[in-house]
């Protein structure tokens, strides 16, 4: 599989300067029940990366001391990781907001069938990767019967009152393109999903997060095969927007991988940019934070900053 680094590495993209730390985003490892073929991870089954209940801990001390609001779950299927709950129920203890990054999948896997239910109790806000409302769709970029699997899992969290108004559970859904295409308006592709689900599956949702796919690990190797590389790269820098770079996520996120090294987003830390130049181990700025933390930026950086932009939470621009 070619990897497209090499390629993202030499870039001129704007300076970007550090604003005020908010979250911290954990990735729990790259085991997944799936391995979708917009993946910026290489995520899939036969993954054995997976973080410590020691580098957790670290990170939950790392979130007291810098009085932190949000705890960002990710992997892989974060779930996966033999220490999710543990890790939830600590962080729910400290006050901190807790999302997953969730493949709905796993939601109705054959050993996994209690999370939805642990999800609820702890109040996690789930963020549910629905690439597409159509199931053709979803399947071609996911795999055959991921649709289907994905709306039972769905229809489980409503079940359980997320996605409901006042219920104080949130079930936001997140939408990525397929190809060498920017994501669809937001709030135009948002009321198409909140329409033909409500209507075809009784299922309701808080928000659709919206996310341009980055060149990078498989998606990248996806676009060198088939020769589309240079042109995602032409197209993301044509629809590039000054006024996103106030917005992007790295300025108030931090990343942290399975082995609990510091990145500046998870797609640096795909990327393998330390976010000082070199390793650091979370545990190092646990003890001592620079006054100042340069973010690394590359090619993939216009990604975020495209048209409406692109976060973890969806677009920087309405």
């Amino acid at each position: 599989m070619r990897d497209s680094k090499a390629l993202l590495l030499k870039s001129s993209f704007p300076e970007i300067r550090r604003g005020t730390l908010q979250t911290l985003q954990m990735n729990l490892g790259y085991l997944c029940n799936l391995s979708c073929t917009h993946c910026h991870v290489n995520a899939g089954p036969k993954r054995t990366e997976l973080m410590s209940r020691e580098n957790m801990q670290i990170a939950l001390q790392f979130a007291e001391k810098y009085k932190l609001k949000n705890l960002d779950l990710t992997g892989g299927s974060p779930e996966m990781n033999p220490d999710f709950r543990w890790l939830v129920k600590q962080a729910r203890k400290q006050g901190l907001h807790v999302m997953d990054r969730c493949n709905p999948t796993i939601l109705v896997e054959p050993g996994y069938e209690d999370i939805a239910e642990f999800l609820a109790e702890q109040q996690v806000e789930v963020i549910a990767s629905l690439p597409c409302y159509l199931e053709d769709n979803v399947d071609a970029q996911r795999g055959k019967g991921v649709f289907t699997a994905s709306i039972k899992a769905l229809q489980i969290l409503n079940e359980l009152g997320y996605g409901q108004h006042d219920s104080g559970l949130v079930l936001n859904l997140v939408f990525n393109p397929q190809g060498i295409s920017l994501p669809a308006p937001q709030l135009q592709l948002e009321e198409s999903y909140r329409q033909f689900l409500k209507q075809h599956f009784n299922i309701q949702f808080n928000q659709l997060f919206t996310i341009t796919n980055m060149p990078i690990k498989r998606f990248g190797a996806v676009l060198l095969a088939k020769g589309q590389f240079d042109d995602y790269m032409t197209l993301l820098k044509q629809a590039y927007q000054t006024e996103n770079l106030e917005q992007v996520m790295c300025k108030t996120l931090l990343s942290v991988d399975w082995q609990g090294n510091v990145y500046d987003c998870d797609f640096n830390q795909m990327l393998e940019l330390p976010i000082t130049g070199k390793a650091t181990h979370l545990s190092q700025l646990l003890e001592h934070m620079p006054e100042e933390l340069p973010i690394a930026v590359a090619e993939h950086c216009y990604g975020c900053t495209a048209g409406q932009g692109s976060s973890c939470t969806g677009v920087l621009t309405v």
